[in-house]
């Protein structure tokens, strides 16, 4: 899907998951919904702010109750918000699946974790109910319908809503494709300018609480 931002650009690609300026990631993304993302409250905002230990990943590739065929399964859709361009891979090279299910599993609360899983039945209904398939065997332009229809629902919903809480299903996965590939390596490369100051990228650094946070980039 060519997300289109407000000043009719688009917006591109991604690679390596980890977060790093979470705060400032949230604030991009933001924009990149259409502003109102964040207005009242958020899934994504309340996540990334929370204090969890991370869950250990199986040794089958499990994140929490997240399979890697629902992995692959979160790729897809992120793919489709975010896909390859001319100058950059899409989502799924960012690693996007695996992020949105760690976000989920080690962010969210367990109501809003229900809500996601639910989200992603709905979205396999709509494409089957729509042309009789399932997402992941759908054509690239059957699933840019699906989700094109989910955005425009979702879109109404929180306008409907204010963002106030519960955030539809399809704008938390938004969100979470957004943070994911605009906090990756080739988002902050090559959808974005990165200037290499004063170090290579690294997206995870050591943190002691109370200490001052990173200036972003000027």
């Amino acid at each position: 899907m060519a997300h289109e931002t407000q000043d009719g650009g688009r917006s591109v690609d991604g690679n390596g998951v980890a977060v790093m300026d979470r705060r400032a990631a949230i604030r991009v993304v933001g924009m990149l919904l259409g502003g109102t993302a964040f207005v009242g409250g958020s899934t994504l905002l309340s996540a990334c702010t929370g204090d969890r230990a991370p869950v250990a990943a199986g040794a089958d590739g499990r994140i929490g109750t997240f399979t890697v065929a629902d992995q692959a399964f979160l790729a897809e859709v992120a793919d489709t918000i975010l896909p390859d361009t001319e100058k950059s891979p899409g989502a799924k090279a960012a690693g996007c699946g695996p992020f949105m299910a760690r976000m989920v599993t080690d962010c969210y609360t367990p109501e809003d974790q229900k809500r996601f899983r639910e989200g992603m039945d709905q979205v396999e209904a709509a494409c089957r109910a729509a042309h009789g398939t399932g997402f992941m065997d759908a054509t690239p332009a059957q699933r840019l319908a699906v989700v094109e229809k989910l955005d425009a629902e979702q879109h109404a919903y929180m306008k409907a809503k204010k963002g106030e809480e519960p955030t539809h299903h399809f704008r938390m996965m938004k969100e979470l494709a957004c943070l994911g590939f605009f906090t990756s390596e080739i988002g902050y490369t090559k959808a974005m300018r990165y200037a290499e100051t004063p170090g290579r990228f690294d997206p995870c650094v050591p943190y002691t609480p109370g200490e001052t946070s990173w200036a972003a980039h000027a």
